[in-house]
């Protein structure tokens, strides 16, 4: 017979704590291009999600495909080097599992963390941006099929998704530690192509400043957990409609690497304040 959720995710957590005994304060989800972060972790121990039962396996280029667990800022922290996005095949319950066995392993906070392109004119590649909302275009949601009230109730309300508290203290270290860093709408789509101008124009319109083909779908469990969020999007190309120039994955991940130090920077001392 076959496990429900709920008892997939114990499994899963009773495997992560057989190697790393810790409560974690956060669990953090490493975007493209942004896995070195886990440089700033004292790692206890590097866990493959192959060795995690239930878990998918990463598939997308440079995600590395292990949980990181550690301390970080003095805090005990999972984290994610390499996430699961729609576009490989995966459903969105298997996409946002991770999420669940954080949570299941005692993490209150999730920090998501990913690449994105930049709709709002005004704004630079390299740019970080502050997740103060988003928009689910994916046409499909990880809370799909019966609910189960030991993970959360039928309908979470996401009218402050992004927890207002972590925005404000993100804005005060990131103009002490004179990071550009802007606050928007994140819109998500399956990928896996990039959008045609028409696309980029309707995705302006109805309010998004920057697109991506993940956060969503783990922002929207975490939520339904009962986690705070902090999202934060480095934008690693211009998708101006009217300037749009092809993008090459190289490009995307050199501006990926290159912004990283700020959301290190970022990260850890937000972390130190949980």
């Amino acid at each position: 017979m076959a496990l429900s959720l709920y008892d997939q995710i114990q499994e899963a957590a009773s495997v992560v704590r057989a190697h790393w005994p810790h409560a974690p304060t956060a669990g953090i989800i490493l975007g493209t291009g942004l896995g070195r972060l886990t440089e700033d972790i004292q790692t206890d121990t590097v866990i493959p999600y192959e060795a995690i039962p239930h878990f998918p396996t990463s598939t997308a280029p440079s995600h590395k495909g292990q949980l990181v667990c550690g301390t970080l800022a003095g805090k005990k922290v999972v984290v994610m080097e390499g996430r699961f996005h729609y576009y490989e095949g995966w459903t969105l319950q298997q996409v946002t599992f991770p999420v669940r066995v954080m949570k299941a392993l005692g993490a209150g906070t999730l920090i998501v963390s990913n690449a994105c392109g930049g709709m709002n004119p005004q704004w630079n590649k390299g740019d970080l941006m502050l997740i103060e909302d988003h928009i689910n275009l994916l046409g499909d949601n990880p809370l799909i099929g019966p609910n189960d009230e030991r993970l959360g109730e039928r309908f979470p309300d996401m009218c402050n998704c992004y927890d207002r508290e972590l925005l404000k203290l993100a804005r005060q270290i990131a103009l002490e530690e004179q990071i550009v860093c802007h606050q928007g709408v994140f819109v998500a789509v399956s990928g896996p192509n990039l959008e045609t101008r028409a696309e980029y124009r309707f995705l302006r319109t109805i309010g998004a400043d920057v697109v991506g083909m993940s956060t969503v779908p783990e922002v929207i469990v975490a939520v339904h957990a009962k986690m705070r969020v902090l999202g934060i999007s480095v934008i690693t190309d211009q998708c101006l409609p009217d300037a749009l120039e092809p993008v090459s994955l190289p490009d995307i991940l050199a501006t990926a690497n290159q912004a990283e130090k700020k959301l290190r920077v970022l990260v850890r001392r937000v972390v130190a304040q949980l």
